[in-house]
């Protein structure tokens, strides 16, 4: 299959949920919008989120990923123009996954590979430790975009983020390492009640560096990371790789969503439904028309 002269094609190694939102389920939608093509591998099957507190699925182990692979070589359909790559919960995966980037690179030179490094958050590795060393040494210097959360920058620099200094260093440390566009989508370096994200671009001559501040809301929501790493490809393909205007758009088609899934699990707690993850599934579906058309809610600020 030709896939040069038809869409934007993206491979997306993530999880998956029958039911809900996370992973492939958050991602492959708002990119099928947007106008992109997406082939998915899903790195886990459940039958929901782990947040539940009960599940049943099964793992892709690294033989099934690179037999899968493999297929798709042989019949000439590992033509991609974007890899988006989130969560993975084994060394052994990780590893394949790395092997199958450098596949498709060495086959498409022109690859955009957007590497997702997801590790935990608020202090804590939800992950084996061993994928640290896998994103850091190999993934990373790879990648052409990554998105990490405040957390997963201080684990790949080592270096820990008080202050905006701070989060400029560890971009531009991120950046030697080879990445070209470096995000940190989210931190806790905002005034009170919101969060705020950074992203950097370099140049061949010069990097640009913004931020935007987000409100934060009163709900843990899941899957939120994941729709961000899709919408920040989308559109960065489509403005050209205008970074501000992809964080904003990103950003704004996020907020879109998540005050549309507020709204919903308030109003069916107030008709007596028990509050909890299943109220928080985000309204991705209803929220198409904000994926297609983003709220122009945020503006980012230039700080270098």
């Amino acid at each position: 299959m030709d896939f040069s002269e038809s869409s934007p094609q993206v491979l997306s190694i993530q999880s998956h949920v029958v039911a809900g939102y996370v992973g492939n389920k958050s991602a492959v939608f708002p990119l099928n919008v947007l106008g992109f093509e997406v082939h998915s591998i899903n790195s886990v099957e459940f039958s929901n989120h782990t947040g539940y507190g009960k599940w049943k699925g099964h793992v892709l182990n690294a033989k099934e990923l690179a037999e899968l692979m493999s297929g798709l070589q042989i019949n000439d359909l590992d033509n991609f123009s974007h890899l988006l790559t989130g969560y993975v919960g084994s060394a052994s995966f990780l590893e394949q996954v790395y092997e199958n980037v450098k596949q498709l690179k060495e086959k498409n030179p022109k690859l955009v590979y957007v590497c997702d490094p997801v590790m935990g958050d608020n202090g804590q590795m939800y992950v084996p430790k061993e994928l640290l060393e896998i994103y850091r040494d190999k993934l990373i210097p790879l990648a052409d975009i990554i998105t990490p959360n405040q957390f997963e920058v201080e684990l790949l620099t080592g270096k820990t983020i008080t202050n905006e200094a701070d989060a400029i260093e560890c971009m531009e440390m991120l950046h030697q390492m080879g990445v070209k566009v470096v995000i940190i989508s989210s931190s806790v370096l905002g005034p009170n009640g919101t969060l705020t994200a950074f992203g950097s671009t370099k140049g061949a001559d010069s990097t640009e560096v913004w931020k935007l501040d987000i409100p934060r809301l009163p709900h843990l929501f899941t899957g939120t990371g994941d729709l961000f790493s899709a919408l920040l490809l989308a559109w960065l393909h489509i403005s050209g790789g205008n970074l501000s205007l992809a964080m904003a758009n990103s950003l704004g088609s996020l907020q879109g969503v998540l005050h549309r899934t507020s709204a919903y699990a308030e109003e069916q707690v107030k008709q007596g439904k028990p509050y909890g993850p299943k109220l928080l599934e985000l309204r991705l579906i209803q929220s198409k028309e904000d994926i297609e058309k983003p709220p122009q809610t945020f503006k980012a600020i230039r700080l270098s």
